[in-house]
């Protein structure tokens, strides 16, 4: 067989059911090989949006999202979706073509240095130069991808090679239990917790595993500790739970800082820098913290480490259940009770606006939950929207509010969508865009349409970036120019075959919703966006007092 044969063979071994890409030349062999194989390949519009896609579904199934592009300029497409996937903690891997081993040596079309180019953004980026590593090779990108904190790894097939004869039989993967703790450890941990007067937990990116926030939750449960998540958290902890705390990781001081500031320990579970910088939650460096993750912590000397629980984050999570249930240990945490109490009055607040004019953030997202189920996913693009969204959108399970919060790309949330849709048909999917961010991959709209997914895509309108017009205002009082044009979104929806909605009173926005996700196409709902609110927002967090 050909080596692309075998690559398929590995990739088929591996569980691999998708391949989001644009193909090119020279990566022609592959997608013969794939051609007969079970794997769906995945015609995208972009590059970018492919990776977006992997990226997706690697956050939604914990496998390995596969996107694939050719050389040069295509492999360079990729980058911003991969490094957001290795970034977001979300296992991928992508495989490009490449010029030949007879031409790499020298100048030649399109030849540069992608294994290089993907080094910086992924966990390995590697080239197969001979056939009979493949099944090697593959196992081993596969393996780095899903192993704990999951990423991004980069495999390279120069054209010549795809092409050569090869024998070889695949690597089929073995399930692996990870490292759990030692017995000792988790008593400290435990018996730390039992002396903290005023506990909270910081749950990140980690706990939505599955596993994890089901052990997480049953802590809360039995301890009444509060559950502070950061933004890629949402849904570890749900919602209605009395315990849940909302998030943290706004740059501005809010409700759930209040909590922290009150805590003598945070623990802290699944915590990952990326999100949430230390320094803007634990100004002083003298907070204690009780670090638990799948690996030891990033030094940090805003995150002064007093016990470390290394090993798999929902096996930890048992143990101290188990403790927790054996001594009764529990507390009564009234400050903690007033700040999601002071939280949840918030997010109430303007669930009854009526007229037209521009929707605030705060009513747009309230409509939003109420029309959605509680296993309905929502994924956020990045700007002014996903603040809002942090703060006010909350949720009931894992995984069902996707905000890229360590990378950050701008044009995640349509393809990213369209990725979700395939891999959860039966949920609706809804991606909320700003106008900024919706234009960049809105190629895409055609995608949507040609394989059936019928998402919603929310765009908030102010013909501005902006998330930079805000920070730029609270800096320096002022803003630069951001503002742009914008295209008719209901002509545009109608010109790639979407149902095109506008709303422009508040108190129609849920029906208009509805409507939305009743139709037999994917749809577009576009709405003016009061971002008045912005500075009304940063004003009364700079206005929340030390207690309350």
């Amino acid at each position: 067989m050909k080596a692309s044969d075998l690559l398929v063979r590995c990739l088929e071994a591996e569980g691999v059911r998708r391949i989001f890409g644009v193909p090119g030349e020279e990566n022609a062999d592959f997608l013969m090989s794939l051609e007969p194989s079970d794997i769906e390949f995945v015609l995208c519009r972009h590059e970018q949006s492919a990776a977006f896609m992997a990226d997706v579904h690697g956050r939604l199934t914990g496998e390995a999202g596969v996107c694939l592009a050719t050389l040069g300029p295509g492999a360079a497409n990729l980058v911003t979706g991969v490094a957001d996937a290795n970034m977001d903690r979300s296992p991928l891997v992508a495989i490009t073509g490449q010029a030949g081993l007879d031409r790499r040596h020298r100048e030649s079309h399109q030849n540069m240095d992608v294994v290089g180019l993907f080094e910086p953004i992924t966990k390995w980026s590697w080239s197969i130069n001979e056939p009979s590593t493949i099944p090697e090779i593959v196992r081993r990108a596969f393996k780095l991808a899903t192993t704990e904190k999951p990423g991004a790894c980069h495999l390279e097939l120069p054209e010549d090679v795809a092409g050569r004869d090869v024998e070889g039989s695949v690597i089929h993967p073995k399930r692996v239990r990870r490292p759990v703790p030692d017995d000792k450890i988790v008593d400290r941990a435990f018996e730390r917790i039992r002396r903290a007067r005023s506990p909270v937990i910081l749950a990140g990116n980690g706990t939505v595993r599955r596993r994890a926030s089901e052990q997480l939750r049953r802590f809360a449960e039995q301890t009444g500790i509060g559950v502070l998540s950061t933004f890629m958290a949402k849904g570890a902890i749900s919602r209605h739970d009395p315990r849940c705390l909302y998030t943290l990781g706004l740059g501005s001081r809010d409700y759930g800082a209040l909590a922290v500031e009150a805590a003598d320990l945070v623990i802290s579970l699944g915590f990952d820098m990326v999100e949430y910088e230390p320094h803007l939650w634990n100004t002083d460096g003298k907070k204690e913290i009780l670090h638990i993750d799948f690996l030891p912590a990033e030094i940090d000397q805003h995150y002064p480490v007093g016990i470390e629980v290394v090993g798999d984050l929902a096996h930890t999570l048992w143990m101290l259940n188990e403790r927790a249930a054996a001594t009764g240990a529990s507390w009564e945490l009234p400050e903690q009770a007033r700040v999601r109490a002071k939280m949840t009055e918030d997010i109430e607040r303007h669930a009854n606006d009526s007229g037209p004019g521009p929707i605030r953030p705060q009513k747009a997202l309230w409509d939003l939950r109420q029309v959605l189920g509680p296993d309905d996913v929502v994924l956020s693009d990045v700007g002014a929207h996903k603040m809002w969204i942090a703060r006010y959108y909350h949720c009931d399970e894992p995984d069902t509010c996707l905000i890229s919060n360590g990378f950050c790309s701008m044009g995640f949330a349509l393809p990213g969508a369209i990725g979700a849709k395939l891999q959860l048909p039966e949920r609706n999917v809804v991606a909320v865009c700003g106008d900024g961010g919706f234009l960049m991959n809105v190629q895409e709209m055609e995608t949507a349409v040609r394989l059936g997914t019928n998402i919603v895509v929310l765009v908030w309108q102010d013909d501005d970036y902006g998330l930079i017009s805000w920070k730029q205002d609270n800096t320096f009082g002022r803003h630069t120019d951001m503002s742009f044009g914008n295209p008719d979104f209901g002509k545009l929806a109608e010109a790639f075959g979407w149902e095109g909605l506008r709303c422009e009173r508040a108190e129609e926005l849920g029906d208009t919703l509805r409507r939305a996700l009743a139709a037999d196409r994917p749809a577009l709902v576009s709405i003016p966006i009061d971002y008045r609110e912005n500075a009304l927002l940063t004003k009364r967090l700079g206005e929340i007092a030390g207690t309350f």
